[in-house]
């Protein structure tokens, strides 16, 4: 089981040129590992390119991703790492989503599949990646 990160499912959507072979191996990959999760985040963050619900459906079919609710738990540790963050100085750009992600993952006990390694090492350094 892992979680996926909006970024991967993106690269092969959108048929990137430099990140879809690695993001299709990934997903295969884990794919004949077991579950694929997602969360409203990563959900949101595909649906924002669609007209309409099942649409989005079909770029996220329940047989290949399993759709969690973010737990209270995984959004107080994602408010403490976003305050971390911007007492490091972070930008106040820097999305509260991406937390969300992250501290969801962690509170799972599974590894987030994603490309931003930087952002989720610093912020949940107890977080397993699987990255570039």
């Amino acid at each position: 089981m892992v979680f996926v990160d909006s970024n991967v499912i993106l690269d092969v959507i959108t048929a990137d040129p430099c990140w879809q072979p690695w993001s299709e191996e990934q997903l295969r990959c884990w794919l004949d590992r077991g579950t694929l999760l997602i969360n409203p985040i990563v959900y949101a963050e595909i649906a924002f390119a669609c007209e309409t619900i099942e649409a989005v459906d079909d770029l996220l079919p329940a047989h290949l991703y399993a759709y969690r609710p973010i737990p209270r738990e995984a959004a107080f540790l994602a408010a403490q790492a976003h305050a971390e963050s911007r007492s490091r100085g972070g930008s106040r750009q820097t999305l509260l989503a991406d937390f969300l992600i992250g501290a969801h993952a962690l509170v799972e006990r599974v590894p987030l599949l994603t490309r931003d390694r930087r952002r989720y090492r610093q912020a949940f350094p107890g977080l397993k990646l699987i990255a570039p």
